[in-house]
């Protein structure tokens, strides 16, 4: 059974606060199957933006991983927003979370 896309979020920002990195909720979408997208803020002119994993990549024992929606590690800020922009237009019920962390750390489950 997969955690609710609210109790995960929320579980999520606390993580952040507990690591010492601001993290904040942007949009908040379905409570029960919402999409999460999560932008990370590195501070220094570069940021990553991560959505839900391609369904080839779900292994088991994971409830939720996720993905870098780009090719290079790090991107401009003004990238990152254009392209949760561009989701947004595509999905308006998904969450979006923003971190902003100097290390870029990950706190969450990334598909390889």
């Amino acid at each position: 059974m997969r955690l609710r896309a609210d109790i995960w979020v929320s579980a999520y920002l606390r993580r952040c606060a507990h690591e010492g990195a601001n993290a904040v909720l942007r949009r908040r979408g379905s409570p029960e199957a919402g999409a999460i997208f999560i932008k990370i803020d590195r501070l220094d002119g570069s940021a990553a933006l991560f959505g839900p994993a391609p369904q080839s990549e779900v292994r088991e024992g994971y409830d939720r991983l996720f993905a870098r929606l780009h090719r290079e590690a790090w991107i401009s800020p003004a990238e990152t927003e254009a392209k949760l922009s561009r989701e947004i237009g595509f999905d308006p019920d998904l969450w979006a979370v923003e971190t902003e962390d100097r290390l870029g750390r990950i706190f969450f489950d990334i598909a390889e």
